[in-house]
C-alpha cells in the first residue's frame, strides 16, 4: 500500500474517532447542535452532488437526489428556527466532512460509489447519534423537538445508505 494511501487512511480515521468523543456530554447547547447540524447537512448535500457527477449508478443517483432533497429541507428548517433564536447556521461542511468529500474526490467509478455509500452510513450514524443527543438533552424545547422530529427520517436514511453499501 502506498504511503500517501496509508497516510489518507490514518487520517480519515482518525477524523472519524474523534467526533463522537467530542459529542460525549449528556446536554448539548442550542448553539452547539445548529453548528452542527447545519455543517453536517451541508456536508450531506455536497457529497451528494459530487455522487449524481461521479456516479454511474441508477441506485446511487437516486439515494443522492433523496439527500439532496431531504437534507435541503432539513437545513432550511433548521435555518428557520437558527433566525427565530437568534442562532448561526454553517455555511460550509466542517473539517471532517471535507476530508471525506477530498477522499471521494479521489475515487472514481465503482470505487466511488462503495466509498460514497460507506461514508453515508459513517455520517448518517454520527447524525443520527447527534440528534438522539439533542432529543434528549437540549437546552432549549425547540431544539429537542426539531432533533427529536428529524429522527426518524435520518434512521430511514441509515436503513437506505446501508442497502447501498451492501448492494441490496
Amino acid at each position: 500500500m502506498p504511503i500517501t494511501t496509508l497516510l489518507r487512511s490514518f487520517f480519515f480515521t482518525a477524523l472519524i474517532a474523534a467526533v463522537p468523543a467530542a459529542w460525549a456530554a449528556d446536554e448539548i447547547r442550542a448553539q452547539d447542535f445548529v453548528d452542527q447540524a447545519s455543517a453536517a447537512g451541508v456536508a450531506e448535500i455536497e457529497s451528494a452532488r459530487m455522487a449524481l457527477q461521479k456516479s454511474q449508478s441508477p441506485e446511487v443517483h437516486n439515494f443522492a437526489e433523496q439527500m439532496i432533497k431531504d437534507h435541503t429541507k432539513a437545513n432550511e428548517d433548521l435555518k428557520e428556527l437558527a433566525m427565530n433564536k437568534q442562532l448561526e447556521v454553517a455555511s460550509e461542511a466542517d473539517l471532517m466532512n471535507k476530508a471525506k468529500a477530498m477522499i471521494l474526490e479521489m475515487r472514481e467509478g465503482e470505487s466511488f460509489d462503495q466509498a460514497y455509500a460507506n461514508n453515508q452510513v459513517k455520517a448518517h450514524e454520527q447524525v443520527i447519534e447527534l440528534f438522539t443527543r439533542a432529543s434528549q438533552g437540549s437546552n432549549d424545547s425547540d431544539v429537542q423537538k426539531f432533533a427529536e422530529d428529524r429522527l426518524p427520517e435520518l434512521k430511514e436514511h441509515l436503513e437506505m445508505a446501508k442497502k447501498l453499501a451492501t448492494g441490496n
